[in-house]
Formats: C-alpha cells, sequence, structure tokens
C-alpha cells in the first residue's frame, strides 16, 4: 500500500518483528511492567497513526526508538506536574517486612534493575540500547541524534554507577 506521498505503508510486519527489542527498550525507560506496555503501545499506536511521517529508507526502528523515548520523556514531564503516582496495593506492604519481600530484595537481578532504575534517565537509555539491545555506539549515536563520544561517555558513567551500586566501589 503506498501513500500519496510513495512512503510503503506495509510495514506492519516489521513492526511486529520488532516489538520485543522496542518492549526491552520501554522497560529500560519506565522500570515496570504496567508502565512498559503501556509505553510500547502508545509507542506502536502513534507510529501507525503517523507513518506517513516516516522516511522510507531511513531505520524504522530508530525512528520508533525516538518514538518511544519522546513519549517517555512527556509522560515524566506531565508526572512531574501532577505528581507521583501511588499504587494503593504497593501501600499493603509498608507495615512490615515479610520473607518474599526480603528474598527478591537480596536476588542479583531485583538488585541490577534497581541499578539501572536509579540511573539518569540520559545514561539508562544508552546502556539499555548498547547493552540490552546490542546496538553499537555508533548506531545509538545515530538512534539518539547524539556525538558518538557522548554515547560512550554515558555508557562508561552509567557501567561506573551500575557498578557503585552492586559493589559498593567504582570500576
Amino acid at each position: 500500500m503506498q501513500s500519496s506521498n510513495g512512503t510503503d505503508l506495509d510495514v506492519k510486519p516489521r513492526i511486529i518483528a520488532f516489538l520485543p527489542r522496542l518492549r526491552r527498550f520501554c522497560m529500560a525507560l519506565t522500570g515496570n511492567n504496567d508502565s512498559c506496555d503501556d509505553l510500547l503501545q502508545e509507542t506502536v499506536e502513534r507510529a501507525l497513526t503517523r507513518i506517513e511521517q516516516w522516511q522510507e529508507g531511513t531505520s524504522l526502528e530508530s525512528w520508533m526508538f525516538r518514538i518511544a523515548q519522546n513519549l517517555h520523556i512527556d509522560a515524566v514531564r506531565k508526572g512531574a506536574r501532577r505528581g507521583q503516582k501511588v499504587d494503593i496495593d504497593e501501600l499493603a506492604g509498608l507495615s512490615g517486612e515479610d520473607g518474599r519481600t526480603i528474598v527478591e530484595t537480596r536476588s542479583e537481578l531485583a538488585h541490577a534493575q534497581k541499578a539501572m532504575a536509579a540511573l539518569p534517565d540520559e545514561q539508562r537509555i544508552v546502556l539499555a540500547l548498547v547493552v540490552i539491545d546490542g546496538r553499537s555506539y555508533k548506531e545509538v549515536a545515530d538512534i539518539l541524534d547524539l556525538p558518538m563520544g557522548t554515547v560512550m561517555s554515558r555508557v562508561s558513567r552509567a557501567r561506573q554507577a551500575i557498578d557503585l551500586y552492586l559493589n559498593g566501589k567504582a570500576a
């Protein structure tokens, strides 16, 4: 199917194939499953409704990464204006600790996720693209429209911060 400007609109199979990687990126941005799924859905919806803005011959994946990042930034800004959202179910556990919470807290994966979530957005985004998604520094620089040195610096600082968080010492 072609739009009036000649852009190929039959990109749905490519978007579907890209969903697992986009979801991992959304998870790195948001830090929890519910927000991740909301961001993923909003990103795909935005991409499909504005597909004519994508320029054929450019990376569809990079375009969608940018959409997700921009939507996340907008949501963070909106949340800062509205205040922190508190889930009532989470408040039930505040009265005391239970064994399950202690075990989950001690879990290496949970600890690493907390370390990742503690990073500033700009470090978490580049680290997710390089380490989790396997992108090269050049690809990340192109996706985020940053100099490659900035990407390398942010990845390095993110790795040091995570090492400090996990091991109590800088790399």
